[in-house]
C-alpha cells in the first residue's frame, strides 16, 4: 500500500468522543490520506477505548500509532497513552519528550510535526476542546502552506479550542462537523506543490523527536523571558508567534522540551506553586515537633532552661504554620 500524499491530523479534548464518532463517519476510502488523532484524556488505555469505539462507525482502518510503522493510505491512527504522535515523511514517531501545554501526547506536538514533514500536504482539523493546545500547530500548519479547518465554536460542546485558534490565524474553514467531510474531500482533490517548511518549525519538530535538544537551537526560536519552566527550572524563551490580523500568540519553550501558552504557563505556575506551599507546610510542621520533642526530652532531664528554649522556637514556627495555612486555604480559592 502506497504512501498515502496527505496527512489530515485532528486534535480534540472535552466533548471529543462524540466529536470525532461523526466525524470519522465522514472519511471514505480513495482519499489518498491518512488520518492522525490526538485527543486529551487520562494517561491510560483510553487508545484502545477509542479504537473500538471508533472502528465500527468508519469505512478507514482504525488502529493504535506504533512507532517505526509505515503510514498507509486510509487508516486512523489513534496516539497512543501518555506518548506524542509525531509523523515523519512515511512513517510514525512516537516519543517520550515533555510534556507540552501540560499534555503527552500533545496536540501541538503532532501538527507541528506534520507541517514539517509535509507542508502543503498538511490538514489540520481541530474539533471540540478546552484551553488551547492545537493552537500553535495549526499555526505551523498555516505557515508551511497547510489547510486548517475548525469546528464551528456555536455548535463545539466545549468551544475554548476553536476560539483559541480562531482568535489567533486566519482559517481556511470555520464548519460545522457535518460538512467537514466534503471539506476535506475537495482538498485532496488538488495536489499542492510542496514548500519548505519555516526553520523554526523544523526545530521544534525536532526538539520533540528529541533530536536536537539544546541552549543553541532553542534560543533561535525567541528572546530568553524573565520566566523559569515551572517543570524543570530551566529559563524559558518567548516564543511570539500571529497570524495574519491577529494579535500575537505568546508561547514559552525551555530548552529541555517543556512548552506551554500563556494559558497553561499560569495553571502549570499555579499548581507549582500550590504543591511547593504544602511542602513547605509539612517541613515546617516536622521542625515544630521536633523542637517539641527534644524539648520535652531536655524537660524530662531537669534542664529546664534549655526546655525553654526549644519551646519557644516551636511556638514561633507553629505561628508560620498557621499563617501558611491561611495563605493555602486562600490560594485554593484563586488556582
Amino acid at each position: 500500500m502506497s504512501t498515502p500524499k496527505f496527512v489530515i491530523v485532528v486534535g480534540t479534548s472535552a466533548g471529543g468522543m462524540n466529536a470525532l464518532s461523526e466525524f470519522v463517519g465522514q472519511l471514505k476510502t480513495g482519499m489518498d490520506a491518512a488520518v492522525f488523532i490526538v485527543m486529551h484524556l487520562a494517561k491510560t488505555s483510553i487508545g484502545n477505548i477509542l479504537l473500538n469505539h471508533l472502528q465500527p462507525l468508519c469505512q478507514l482502518k482504525c488502529e493504535i500509532a506504533a512507532d517505526g510503522a509505515p503510514i498507509k493510505k486510509d487508516h486512523i491512527y489513534i496516539a497512543a497513552p501518555n506518548l506524542h504522535l509525531l509523523v515523519k515523511k512515511g512513517r510514525i514517531i512516537l516519543g517520550s519528550g515533555p510534556e507540552e501545554n501540560r499534555w503527552r501526547p500533545s496536540i501541538d506536538v503532532l501538527f507541528r510535526s506534520a507541517a514539517a514533514a509535509y507542508n502543503t500536504r498538511a490538514i489540520g482539523v481541530i474539533l471540540t476542546g478546552l484551553l488551547d493546545d492545537g493552537t500553535a500547530g495549526m499555526l505551523a500548519i498555516k505557515r508551511s502552506g497547510g489547510a486548517s479547518i475548525v469546528q464551528d465554536p456555536n455548535e463545539a460542546e466545549y468551544p475554548d479550542m476553536s476560539l483559541s485558534v480562531l482568535d489567533n490565524m486566519e482559517v481556511d474553514y470555520c464548519t460545522s462537523l457535518a460538512q467537514m467531510g466534503e471539506v476535506i474531500s475537495a482538498i485532496t482533490q488538488t495536489i499542492p506543490q510542496e514548500i519548505p517548511a519555516p526553520n523554526d518549525i523544523i526545530i521544534e519538530s525536532q526538539i520533540a523527536e528529541r533530536v536536537v535538544v539544546d541552549y543553541d537551537h532553542v534560543k533561535q526560536l525567541g528572546e530568553k523571558s524573565i520566566f523559569a519552566c515551572p517543570d524543570c527550572g530551566g529559563g524559558l524563551w518567548d516564543i511570539s508567534e500571529g497570524g495574519e490580523g491577529k494579535s500575537k500568540m505568546d508561547r514559552y519553550r525551555c530548552h529541555i522540551g517543556h512548552s506551554y501558552t500563556e494559558k497553561d504557563l499560569v495553571i502549570k505556575q499555579g499548581e507549582i506553586f500550590e504543591s511547593t506551599l504544602w511542602t513547605a507546610l509539612r517541613i515546617m510542621e516536622e521542625r515544630r515537633n521536633l523542637l517539641k520533642k527534644v524539648g520535652d526530652a531536655h524537660a524530662k532531664k531537669g534542664l529546664s532552661t534549655v526546655a525553654k528554649t526549644y519551646k519557644e522556637k516551636a511556638d514561633a514556627i507553629q505561628i508560620h504554620v498557621d499563617k501558611m495555612k491561611e495563605i493555602l486555604f486562600a490560594t485554593q480559592q484563586q488556582i
